[in-house]
């Protein structure tokens, strides 16, 4: 009996390391395939004018939105200057109106 054990724990054993010699092989060539694509991506070219066209196009646009609000913000703001100056000279027409005398 103890033979028997023995020769199934050995038959196990040698199961083990023909699955484990079986793993490692795969792994070495998966690892291999993967450097080689790895090397493949790196060695590629990239669209960059693509790229450049593309963030020139973003920039003019981004620029093309900054111009026109500072332009609507220059606008409001000289109507803001105007209705400011005629509210002061209303203001400085009753005042003056006040201290003459009249209403």
């Amino acid at each position: 009996m103890a033979k028997e054990i023995t020769s199934n724990v050995e038959a196990l054993e040698g199961e083990a390391e023909k699955i484990l010699a079986e793993a490692k092989t795969r792994a070495s060539e998966i690892l291999l395939e993967a450097k080689e694509e790895a090397k493949k991506i790196l060695s590629s070219q990239l669209p960059l004018n693509e790229i450049k066209t593309e963030c020139d196009k973003i920039v003019s646009k981004a620029r093309a939105e900054a111009d026109k609000k500072i332009k609507d913000s220059e606008k409001k703001a000289a109507e803001i200057s105007i209705n400011a100056d005629k509210k002061v000279k209303k203001i400085t027409e009753l005042v003056v109106n006040i201290v003459r005398g009249r209403s």
